[in-house]
This record gives structure tokens, sequence and C-alpha cells, in this order.
């Protein structure tokens, strides 16, 4: 049998990066968008999704890789994703019309017998709900992170498929380009793929929600969340991969949607979601965190002070504001003058309208407070000395770790990061106990 032609129907982040993965795994790909200009961008090179190695797979690739604004390109291909990103809104609710939209679109275009795989995050019942022949039909559950998106489609952990009926082998042309991949597949009913997904991420959920309370803690008892996370790494009952580390918030969308989605299934049909619940006011609690500090140490008695962020991504390595920790912050304060930085966001890709410095230590010039919201890692090397000649005032606000605490102190400013203490400048320190 010769190898599946494979087809994606969507090209933003989730099928820009599966059909790099699938080129590099030696399969011919064809991918639609709608957007005539969007798709030129992608064959001039110039790709509107931002990821780590992902301009670099496309280019050495390029040969098995077509694009087109015409869903006809999808004409000749054994199997196609529908891989458009799904939106969904401020209280995590997806929007599904994109996806019957260009079902829709692509339909006409496909072989009678073309396998339609549906790829994008979608709640239990809708694959099932399609008016296709369930042969031809699956659910193939995505787990790409913002970030590390091409190494997790290049290399999954395992591949988890929805299908009719999962006592029946899957189709050879699904199963020939999941085995390209060399990891476990498994195979189960439509519904049991679409809560799998969802059921990953509320374990998630639930370790970064345990991992904020008890970071919470810490920060008033005087211990260091970041002494713990080791003793909890080595721990195989929580593992080395867990997510245990605090932060502001849950963000980027994904996260948001599930938990949104337990909920409503559980209003439905009056199961309990309590624990779900307490989860999102977990995240509601741990989001004004940076907040509590600006106006406990700055914006309380300098009302006007100006204040640098740096980092608008809700995380590093990604262009992705969705639900972003620093545009949430820059909603709320009331300072006189604020600078941003970002290496990859714009300030006006963000909707707000502040001023962005080229520079992390441009932006921090005469600002009273610093506030470090992504992890981008360019900002792990500034040196707490470059900040302390550059501000004005002494704090800096540093959820992440990024800087060393007692670099910051010895520098004269004051330090303070998600699970631990502040560390203060020694003068600080002295003046607290005089």
């Amino acid at each position: 049998m010769t190898a599946p032609v494979i087809g994606f129907a969507g090209l933003t982040h989730l099928g820009l990066n599966m059909a790099a993965a699938a080129a590099a795994r030696g399969f011919r790909v064809a991918g639609f968008h709608a957007d005539a200009d969007y798709v030129a961008a992608i064959d001039a090179g110039d790709l509107p999704v931002s990821e780590a190695g992902l301009d670099d797979l496309v280019a050495a690739n390029r040969e098995r890789l077509t694009f087109s604004a015409d869903p006809g390109v999808l004409a000749g291909c054994d199997m196609v994703y529908i891989s458009v990103d799904v939106p969904t809104d401020g209280q995590g609710r997806s929007d599904l019309t994109p996806i019957r939209g260009i079902i829709d679109q692509i339909d006409p275009a496909l072989l009678p017998d073309a396998l339609m795989v549906v790829l994008c995050q979608v709640p239990p019942g809708f694959t099932r709900a399609l008016n296709r022949d369930p042969r031809y039909l699956y659910y193939q559950v995505e787990t790409l992170i913002f970030g590390r998106a091409v190494d997790r489609a290049l290399n999954p952990e395992r591949f988890i498929v929805g299908c009719d009926d999962p006592a029946r082998p899957l189709d050879p042309r699904l199963g020939d380009h999941l085995a390209a991949y060399g990891c476990p597949v498994l195979p189960m009913r439509y519904e049991s793929a679409e809560l799998a997904k969802i059921a990953i991420n509320m374990c998630l959920v639930a370790s970064i929600g345990a991992a904020n309370m008890m970071a919470e803690i810490c920060e008033q008892v005087g211990g260091d969340w970041s002494e713990i996370v080791p003793a909890l790494r080595l721990d195989k009952r929580i593992g080395e991969f867990s997510y245990i580390q605090p932060g502001l918030g849950l963000a980027g969308g994904n996260l948001e949607r599930d938990i949104a989605t337990v909920i409503d299934l559980a209003n439905r049909h009056g199961t309990d979601a309590g624990i779900a619940r307490s989860w999102v006011a977990n995240s509601e609690r741990r989001r004004d965190w940076c907040l509590d500090v600006l106006k406990h140490e700055v914006l309380a008695s300098i009302p006007g002070a100006a204040v640098a962020i740096l980092g608008l991504a809700y995380k590093e390595g990604t262009h992705s504001i969705k639900n972003s920790p620093a545009l949430g912050l820059l909603q709320q304060i009331k300072a006189g003058k604020v600078v941003v930085h970002d290496p990859l966001v714009s300030a006006r890709h963000s909707g707000l309208d502040f001023r962005q410095a080229a520079t992390p230590l441009d932006a921090v010039k005469g600002a009273d407070a610093v506030a470090l919201m992504t992890a981008w890692p360019d900002y792990r090397s500034i040196d707490p000395a470059d900040l302390a000649v550059r501000m004005r005032g002494r704090t800096v606000i540093d959820p992440f770790k990024l800087l060393s605490p007692g670099a910051v102190a010895a520098a004269g400013l004051d330090h303070f990061t998600l699970g631990a203490p502040p560390t203060r400048a020694p003068n600080t320190a002295e003046a607290s106990h005089a």
C-alpha cells in the first residue's frame, strides 16, 4: 500500500504544526486555509505561527507540503484532519462555528471514501453527531503545548483515537500514518476520546491548584515552594513531569475551556463539579497576586508610579496572549506611567495602549516597580545590578523566579516571587526591624 496523502483543513497553530510534522515523517501533505493572504505568507516563508523550530521544519520538508486557499487542494487526500483552532470566550466556552464552517467548505471536495479526522478539541457528542459514514469518521486527541508544539507534534507520547466501534481495526490509512510516529495508539469510542483530553487537562489543573494553594501558604509561613518541588518530583505517584509550579492563574485558553465544559456538563446532567468550581476560584485568587504586591509595595504610597511590565505573552515560547496574566495586570493598574516589553508580542497586538520599549533594560528606566510577567529566557540573564542603576524604585515582582533572590537583594532591590516570602535588600530588612 502506498503511503496515504494527508490533508489539513485549517492552518493556524494546530494545523500548521501537525502538517509540518506529518511531512517530516515522510507523508505528502496538503493544507487548506480560507484566507488567501494567510496562505501566501506561509508560501513566502513568513509563518503566521511562532513556535521554536517550526520555520526550519517547514523549510526542510517544503517539497512534501502544498498550501492553498482553495479547498480543492484536498481532493486527492486519503484522509483530512479538521485542524482549526477553537476560539473561546472570557468564560472559557468554545465557539464551534469555525469547525462546522470548515467542514461545510471542504466536504464537497473530498473523495467519497476519504477519512475525516476531527483533530480540534470538541465537547463529547460532537463527532458522532456529524452526518458522515462512521467507517470514515474519526476523532483524534491533540496534545500540543504552546512553546513546545513542534516536539509534541513530532514525538507524541501516544495517540488517542475516537471511533464508532473501537473493536473494529482502524482504517489502514489512518493506521499507517499513526504508526510512523512509533508510539502507542489507543482506540476508544468517540465520546471517550473527546473526554480523554478534558480528563488530562483536569488532572493538570488539579496539580496546578494544589501547587498554588501550598505555595501561598509557603509565602506566609516562611517556607520556599521551590525547595519542596524536588521532593514531589521524586515521588513516583506524582512524578518528574508533573505540573507543580505555582502560577498566576490559568491562562492560554485550553484549561479554562475544559473546566467550563466540565461545569456545563455537570449542570446539564446533574453531576457534581464542586472541585472544578474550586479550581476556578483558586485561579482567580492567584491571578491577582502581582496586583496585590504592586498595590501594597508601591501604588499605596505612589499612586502615579512608573511601572515596567516585562512579558505580554501568557507563557514563554508563544505569541498567544489568551488570558495572559500580564494583560490582566495592565487592565487593572492605575499607574501614571507604564512601559512594556515582550520579544514576540507587540503592545498594539495586545489591544492595550502602552508604550513599548525596544529592550528590557530600556523598559525599566525610571521605574518604581518592575514585573517580570513571562518567563522568557532572555529575562533570566538580566543582571539585577543593571536593574538597580536604571530603576527609580526598588520593587522587583518576579512570580516565576527568573532572577536569583539573593542577587536581587544584593543589588539593593526587594524581590517578590510565588511560593516564598519576599527577599528584601539588607537596608530594607534592617528598616523593617527598627
